[in-house]
């Protein structure tokens, strides 16, 4: 849905992630879910969740109908889960369950802020400084969304497909 850069912020000297909504999609599926999806992630604080720094649209080059979609998130030096389970195939069990504890606590601030993730995975648990930090609340929903206000409809299975539960595969 998007491409993810490492880019320099010259005013604050340091490095962020810049997410850019991929044009051909945004003309196929329209702006509004990655628009959502910085909504969400805007509004969700706590030190295990990738915070937003700043977000905007800018003009596309050579359309001018269409408008470049982004938000700065900070650079996370480290790795994905699912990089060092390549690695080690394994994780020592006091590890694994700290991972998972500190994703809980994640997951428990976002549903407490009435937001389910909905494709969590480990390529969207972050290692860094020791800590687990959840990412990529793209597909998220809010709880409280009204059928109108929904972008997904029932019966639209929306997910990384081996990481979906059973309902969410069945698009309930």
């Amino acid at each position: 849905m998007a491409t993810v850069y490492l880019a320099r912020d010259l005013k604050h000297d340091r490095l962020v992630a810049i997410k850019v909504l991929r044009a051909e999609l945004a003309h196929v599926l329209g702006p509004e879910r990655f628009l959502r999806e910085i909504e969400i992630a805007a509004r969700l604080q706590h030190p295990l969740i990738l915070p937003v720094f700043d977000s905007g649209a800018e003009a596309s080059p050579g359309d001018e109908s269409g408008r470049c979609l982004w938000y700065a998130m900070p650079f996370i030096a480290g790795e994905s889960l699912r990089d060092r389970l390549g690695r080690e195939k394994q994780l020592p069990v006091d590890e694994a369950v700290r991972i998972g504890g500190e994703v809980a606590q994640a997951l428990t601030c976002a549903h407490g802020q009435g937001v389910v993730h909905r494709d969590i995975k480990p390529e969207n648990i972050l290692l860094s400084d020791g800590h687990a930090i959840v990412a990529d609340f793209g597909i998220a929903r809010a709880v409280d969304a009204t059928v109108s206000s929904r972008l997904t409809e029932t019966g639209l299975a929306l997910g990384t497909p081996v990481y979906m539960s059973p309902e969410q595969a069945a698009g309930e």
